[in-house]
């Protein structure tokens, strides 16, 4: 009976040890203007990741090296009525395009589609269209105003019916691939944008809301995902609208949390503004999740016990060994699922 509530209390022991540890994570803190307030004339604040526990701050602003774009199936929706003039327009063009020249276009990174409304919604090209920067640009030089009407409800519509889809190019859920919509506008809707806007965010769509002059602000913050002060935008004028380039930059952008900075003895892996560390082949992680131990050696916790034959020390290595492999693919399963439920 001794022999079998030694060997319970050790492997029971030795389970809690490797359960224990914490990912490494970063807190995102930005002061931040009101949704209604105009941010023209404005220059936003530093945008800084802020590390709990230990104070670093971070000023991306000194650190652009560490942003990187974060693959996204992007769909641009700017309207053309007649309210934007010809100069404006292309101005909205450049805007696109230098948001564009922020992105990782590539097969694996960043696609983008093109939704041109008015009156009536044409599909300029599908996120499946064009695989370089030139390509994207160059079809953006090629669009041309449609002059009539604002149905921006439609708009919405049509790129979440016929622009998000696999058959359009969107990548399959299970890529975990951010669906992101930019909607660009001077104007207030002419149809209705509060049920379909909610339709296409439950579909998964994130949605910013860009508007210009005398755009509605009311209908902005229907179309718009939360937190609104995030996802609306605004300038007095399409004069300035290539200042939200670098605010657009700011926000695509992926944090390399790695490169700010870690703990971890062997492997640093990224996850968004996180990060999580893993040993090379041979190497098992400790219990504080950062220090790495050859997968054989004596743990400098573990103490023999009188109760104890050499046998039962062999297996209980044997056991908190089979534990940290068990933990480790529990704690990769459970940030795959954190990801997924934070899209």
């Amino acid at each position: 009976m001794a022999y079998f509530i030694c060997l319970f209390v050790c492997c029971f022991a030795g389970l809690m040890i490797g359960a224990q540890g914490t990912y490494g994570r970063y807190g995102y803190n930005q002061n931040r203007l009101p949704a209604d307030v105009s941010a023209a004339g404005r220059q936003r604040p530093p945008v800084t990741y802020i590390r709990p526990g230990q104070g670093n701050i971070i000023n991306l602003g000194a650190q652009a090296e560490v942003c990187k774009s974060r693959p996204l199936d992007l769909v641009f929706i700017i309207d053309s009525s007649r309210s934007v003039r010809p100069a404006e327009f292309e101005r909205v063009k450049v805007f696109l395009s230098d948001t564009v020249d922020s992105l990782d276009i590539s097969p694996n990174g960043t696609h983008v589609g093109l939704i041109n409304y008015a009156s009536t919604v044409n599909i300029e090209f599908h996120l499946n269209r064009h695989r370089t920067k030139a390509e994207i640009k160059q079809a953006f030089s090629r669009v041309d105003p449609l002059s009539a009407g604002t149905m921006t409800g439609l708009a919405i519509k049509t790129a979440m019916e016929q622009a998000f889809t696999e058959e359009a190019g969107a990548r399959p859920e299970n890529k975990n691939i951010a669906k992101v919509a930019i909607i660009v506008t001077d104007g207030r809707p002419q149809d209705k944008v509060e049920d379909v806007s909610a339709a296409a965010r439950a579909a998964g769509i994130e949605i910013y809301a860009v508007g210009v002059d005398r755009a509605d602000m009311k209908s902005l913050r229907l179309m718009a995902s939360q937190p609104l002060d995030e996802h609306v935008f605004y300038v007095e004028t399409y004069g300035v609208i290539e200042k939200l380039t670098s605010r657009f930059r700011e926000t695509l952008c992926g944090v390399d949390a790695c490169a700010l900075g870690h703990d971890c003895d062997h492997i640093c892996l990224n996850t968004n503004a996180s990060y999580y560390c893993r040993c090379r082949v041979g190497y098992v992680l400790n219990p504080d999740k950062k220090t790495c131990s050859q997968a054989n050696e004596v743990r400098s916790d573990l103490t023999e016990d009188p109760c104890m034959c050499e046998a039962q020390i062999a297996f209980q290595k044997k056991i908190q060994y089979s534990i940290h492999e068990i933990n480790s693919k529990l704690e990769d399963i459970t940030r795959k699922v954190h990801q997924f439920h934070l899209r």
